[in-house]
């Protein structure tokens, strides 16, 4: 199932729809009525299998297990307590992502929106400045690391869990491009896409986006229907979102208990995601015995062994497929880089998430509206965080200070002057006008021949949150969920741990819209809602942190030499698929 499979479910699919000679068709078992059959409505039932296993993923069996700390606790943090819980049957990437996939997506991006959009491109580069340190040269890695052949295959880093959402959300794409390609439904068009006018699933989905149909649909047989339609999410064909894994899927899958247990029990508690408590292979009399498992630091100074005998092989990273898989083909989920998933960080996360697919993280959002109920058009202009490219060139006025000459501060005034209109326009919920303004500012930086207009431009692309060609969506609002029970807000990311009910304060009604209450972020602690958690060791790490239990956070706008990620899928269905008679198997 690595590969994807090949047109038989639609080809099945096309056969149900078409096929009105056949002896019997099926019937619903609640009215009787038929399926597929023009002639009493059209009901579809669509023939499906299970799941198509997309590009690079692999199947990860879903369970219980205890999640959290094995080890001592040595930074006596107590962020990673011991608790049961259950995830989900899913798909991860048998690999970090590497060098090769990031170029892929930015040529895809400068295919796009090279011409019109320069700065989405710059958005979304690597920052090789991680590599430099005060006493260390490394240079060469900040020149070649990232477009060097050389490197191709090694795990890309210096990018930060923003990018790395967005690059999941672009993979989702080109994939579900190829299968509606594949399946004889579109055309290769790469000239043709620019600007706004390029394919997303949800655009498609919703009839944003046409594209160069090769052929004019799946047939319909909805007798008011015109004969033909578009597919739709309900058919089947289309793939899930990737995404980032969460923390507890990350770390079930790292440990992979599945080659350890015999019927439901596990017959040894694993330290590593490997069997017993060595760092070396112990498989006495194998061809890789007393050879290390991953790519970690054995001791101070020794980062890959002895010339003539080079153990791990790897001064920096290694190519993802290096060391050997653990027992779900899963590769390096023990070192080279750390990675990114979803989740926000809470010293007591533990404690708080639910027992089944634990995290925390959720901002719920939903499609943006037109009065008649209608999908509101995508976007067709890149849309700003107006606050964070306020923070941002804030402080770089300050930083800059004495050092900004006339031009310079004229341009920053002049910027500051737009985003302070683009703030008025959002409280009068004139978005467009507000957006407009900010790509007012973006435009006045590169036409200036001010010195510190390449800073600002870099500066203020990085806070680009969506952008030319995507579907609009916001967060909901507590008025359209009014008589809800299981959720009230969009942002349950301090749920438990931050809100205001769980804060000191939740006696002073004063204090409900204070942010800061209980972690005084920049005065006595990083935490706040942009922390994410990354898992796993490093090139740079000890041994200790290679442990899947062991839990570290990073604000999401940053990124490090030392961290990359992997993608993820939901499994829909079955945990394991379906065996005869539609039973699971």
């Amino acid at each position: 199932m690595k590969q994807m499979v090949s047109s038989i479910r639609i080809t099945a699919f096309l056969a149900a729809a078409v096929s009105l000679a056949s002896c019997e068709k099926q019937r619903s078992s609640a009215t009787g009525w038929t399926y597929n059959d023009p002639d009493n409505g059209g009901y579809d039932r669509i023939e499906y299998t299970e799941q198509e296993t997309g590009p690079g993923l692999i199947l990860v069996e879903g369970g219980t297990f205890t999640m959290g700390r094995v080890e001592d606790d040595v930074n006596y943090t107590w962020d990673n307590i011991p608790r049961r819980v259950t995830v989900s049957s899913f798909y991860m990437d048998e690999t970090e992502v590497t060098n090769q996939h990031w170029l892929d997506y930015l040529h895809w991006l400068g295919l796009v929106y090279g011409d019109s959009y320069p700065e989405i491109i710059n958005r979304a580069l690597p920052d090789t400045l991680v590599w430099r340190e005060k006493l260390e040269y490394n240079e060469p890695y900040v020149e070649y690391y990232l477009r060097h052949p050389a490197y191709e295959d090694y795990p890309v880093v210096g990018v930060n869990w923003l990018q790395a959402n967005d690059f999941a959300a672009w993979r989702t794409d080109r994939v579900n491009e190829l299968i509606l390609v594949r399946e004889g439904l579109l055309n290769f068009n790469p000239t043709a896409q620019v600007d706004e006018e390029h394919f997303t699933t949800d655009t498609y989905l919703n009839g944003q986006y046409e594209g160069e149909a090769n052929k004019e649909g799946i047939p319909d047989v909805n007798p008011k229907g015109t004969g033909f339609r578009r597919v739709r999410m309900q058919d089947g064909i289309l793939l899930p979102r990737y995404r980032l894994p969460t923390e507890a899927e990350w770390e079930y899958a790292a440990l992979g208990l599945i080659g350890n247990s015999f019927q439901e029990l596990i017959t040894d508690r694993r330290t590593y995601p490997w069997n017993g408590h060595y760092v070396r292979n112990d498989d006495n009399g194998g061809k890789f015995f007393g050879t290390i498992r991953a790519n970690f630091v054995r001791g101070a100074g020794d980062m890959m062994g002895v010339a003539g005998y080079l153990n791990d092989n790897a001064d920096i990273t290694a190519p993802v497929y290096q060391y050997p898989p653990n027992d779900y083909g899963l590769y390096n989920m023990s070192g080279n880089v750390s990675e990114w998933v979803m989740d926000v960080y809470r010293p007591l996360s533990p404690e708080d998430k639910s027992e089944f697919r634990p995290f925390r993280g959720n901002v719920y959002q939903t499609r943006v509206l037109n009065s008649d109920g209608s999908i509101a058009d995508k976007y067709d202009y890149n849309v700003y965080d107006i606050e964070g490219v306020s923070y941002f060139i804030t402080n770089y006025q300050k930083q800059a200070g004495p050092r900004l000459v006339e031009g310079d501060l004229t341009l920053i005034d002049q910027s500051l002057q737009k985003i302070d209109q683009a703030k008025e326009k959002e409280k009068e919920r004139k978005s467009d006008e507000a957006q407009a303004l900010m790509q007012e500012i973006m435009d006045l930086v590169t036409s200036s021949d001010s010195p510190i207009a390449p800073d600002l431009r870099d500066g203020i692309s990085d806070y680009i949150s969506n952008t030319a060609g995507n579907e609009r969506m916001r967060d909901v609002n507590l008025e359209e969920k009014i008589d809800r029970r299981n959720y009230r807000k969009a942002d349950n990311i301090d749920y438990l741990d931050g809100d205001f009910q769980s804060s000191v304060f939740y006696h002073d009604p004063s204090r409900e819209t204070d942010n800061n209450r209980m972690y005084e972020w920049g005065q006595t602690t990083l935490i706040n809602n942009r922390a994410r958690v990354y898992k796993g060791g490093n090139w740079r790490d000890r041994a200790y942190f290679t442990i899947p239990g062991t839990r570290r956070f990073l604000d999401e706008r940053r990124s490090m030499a030392t961290l990359g990620f992997r993608c993820a899928m939901t499994r829909v269905g079955s945990p394991t698929g379906i065996g005869p008679k539609g039973r699971p198997e």
